[in-house]
């Protein structure tokens, strides 16, 4: 090995931080006393009393750079004797030859001061606010989409049935639901016809979550009411200890003769999984059964020990409310009358039925020294998902020959298999109608479909891993994308994303010269680690579009709270903005 001479140390590459998860043992005579910081009196007890012969020299573990880097240089040589600094003379108060005139106070304008601060937000930064009351607003699946197709019906997207036929018109702006938890949004553009391409940015926005289960309603333990739940993908992991936990979903509610959807969220901490005290030994050490150790504790009931037990001999508690039969009598009461409360149901039996789910009731929140971060809960993947939405509401179909398209997808943290997955037929099936719409008469659709699909390219828009300081080892050198800086591109070499050359290329064309700065950066996994998967190879797969994995980075990734920097959904905004905008004329020079 090469021996780091001083003169050298400053060119040293970064590479080494990137070399291995598990850096190699610093030198073995490296003692505690070589990392401590130096103290002017020694403690007696511990350290030897200081003389000629035996100086008690401290070194601080922020030493300057070259110390750090190279450990073998000169290491152990005695060091010069520490001397006391010279005392601090005192303070004299100096008269100034001249007095300053007093400024008066300024003050802005009531209108001026508006002004200042919009001037402010005209950055990335106008999109932090938004997102992260995006994100406290709406925890649930349920929630998220509903807020999504709020605010593209407030910027003229019109809603569309998959049950009734369609009249689309040129310059149009719409979207589709599935079951409340998938959405597609596109604009029509005014120059459209049949077989022209389509700009699509698909992803996920479901998250890991904890829902309850069909019947929820455990035994009362030790005077405490919990509540049976089931993870959802790697939810109920460490990070889910000691959490203030809410409840939300969605409620149907038979009225005046009909199923009507209702969302609700019980956002006071309801819920908590509580840890076991490391004072128990190995049984607070884990690991922890799912099942029996991580049930959330949602209320008490020590009626049992007045002698008036709710419940006798370990039998469940039937509830009372809505009468033998009702959906509402196999759940909690408590939690019946709660819900029903929140949603101003009178009548119990009215239910018919619910989905439901926890979720951590902290807000979504900037943090950092400068604001520089965003905290929050279920980013991945509601970032991109939210970025990708907000990109499509700042363009326009005008002038346009080909059809801008969203495509959020629920149940891909678990496979995509469900039909509101992106496995299932719903971005094929709507691209299909859109084409069939337009079709000429007499010309054959299955042809302009397929041509629709070669001409069209598609963004798999998935979180990827931010570079955590504390484990470089664990990233690639030049694969390790920053916050605050844009999207980057995904790669894998089997096949999990669906990146090749052409695709980046495309892209970086496509966001090169966009209005805030968005770099797009490059990540990959080491060859020692698993890669994650996304939407792009399957709907790539099933449609034949060119495609391409890009995210916005974030830390932390499947924990309970994750964080992401505070001008990256503005960041993804103008990257994906740029795409939808820019794809046409790009996509000439590869023809």
């Amino acid at each position: 090995m090469t021996k780091n001479y001083p003169a050298l140390r400053k060119t040293v590459s970064t590479a080494d931080l990137y070399s291995d998860p598990t850096p190699p043992p610093r030198h073995a005579s490296l003692a505690r006393t070589f990392t401590t910081v130096h103290r002017t009196r020694p403690n007696p007890f511990i350290h030897a009393r200081s003389t000629p012969q035996n100086p008690a020299v401290r070194h601080s573990i922020a030493a300057p750079l070259d110390n750090l880097i190279d450990f073998d240089d000169d290491f152990g040589a005695p060091q010069q004797q520490h001397q006391t600094p010279p005392p601090v003379p005192p303070k004299v108060k100096i008269q100034p030859e001249f007095t300053l005139p007093q400024i008066p106070e300024f003050r802005p304008r009531r209108g001026e001061a508006r002004i200042e601060r919009k001037e402010k937000k005209e950055g990335p930064e106008q999109y932090t606010k938004p997102f992260t009351d995006y994100m406290t607003d709406n925890p649930t699946i349920f929630h998220a989409v509903d807020a999504v197709a709020k605010d593209l019906e407030e910027n003229g997207y019109e809603k569309l049935s998959e049950r009734d036929s369609w009249d689309l018109e040129r310059g149009g702006k719409y979207y589709v639901e599935r079951n409340g938890s998938s959405l597609i949004a596109f604009s029509v553009g005014e120059g459209y016809e049949a077989g022209n391409g389509m700009a699509v940015i698909a992803g996920h926005i479901d998250a890991l979550t904890a829902k309850l289960k069909p019947i929820p309603t455990l035994r009362t333990k030790a005077g405490f009411v919990q509540l049976g739940v089931a993870p959802y993908a790697g939810a109920l992991n460490n990070t889910w200890w000691d959490r203030d936990l809410g409840i939300g979903g969605r409620v149907l509610v038979k009225e005046h003769g009909k199923i009507v959807r209702k969302l609700v969220k019980l956002d006071w901490p309801i819920a908590r999984i509580p840890t076991l005290a490391p004072h128990f030994g190995a049984a607070a050490a884990g690991p922890f059964n799912k099942e029996t150790q991580m049930v959330p504790i949602v209320g008490l009931e020590n009626s049992d020990l007045s002698g008036f037990s709710s419940s006798a001999d370990g039998e469940f508690k039937s509830s009372m409310l809505g009468g033998e039969g009702t959906f509402a009598a196999t759940q909690p009461e408590r939690l019946v009358r709660a819900i029903s409360k929140e949603l101003s149901i009178t009548d119990y039996c009215s239910i018919v039925n619910w989905e439901l789910e926890l979720f951590d009731i902290q807000p979504a929140t900037t943090g950092g020294l400068d604001r520089e971060f965003i905290f929050a809960g279920r980013i991945d993947d509601k970032l991109c998902s939210w970025a990708a939405i907000k990109a499509l509401l700042n363009t326009t179909p005008s002038s346009s020959s080909q059809i801008k398209m969203v495509a959020l997808f629920d149940d891909e943290e678990v496979g995509s298999l469900l039909r509101q997955g992106a496995r299932g037929n719903f971005l094929p099936t709507i691209m299909e109608r859109i084409v069939d719409e337009y079709a000429p008469n007499g010309k054959g659709v299955r042809g302009l479909v397929g041509r629709t699909y070669a001409n069209s390219f598609l963004v798999s828009s998935d979180v990827c891993h931010a570079v955590n300081p504390n484990f470089l080892g664990s990233y690639l050198e030049n694969h390790a994308p920053r916050l605050n800086v844009g999207p980057a591109i995904t790669f894998d070499s089997n096949a999990h994303m669906t990146t090749d050359s052409v695709s980046a290329s495309i892209l970086t064309k496509c966001v090169e010269g966009n209005s805030y700065g968005a770099k797009l950066q490059a990540f990959q996994i080491r060859n020692d680690s698993r890669s994650g998967g996304t939407v792009g190879p399957m709907l790539s797969a099933a449609t034949g579009m060119r495609a391409i994995d890009a995210g916005i980075p974030q830390l932390s990734m499947h924990s309970i709270r994750a964080t992401t920097g505070s001008k990256d959904p503005g960041l993804g905004v103008a990257a994906f903005q740029s795409f939808l905008e820019n794809f046409e004329s790009v996509d000439a020079l590869f023809k």
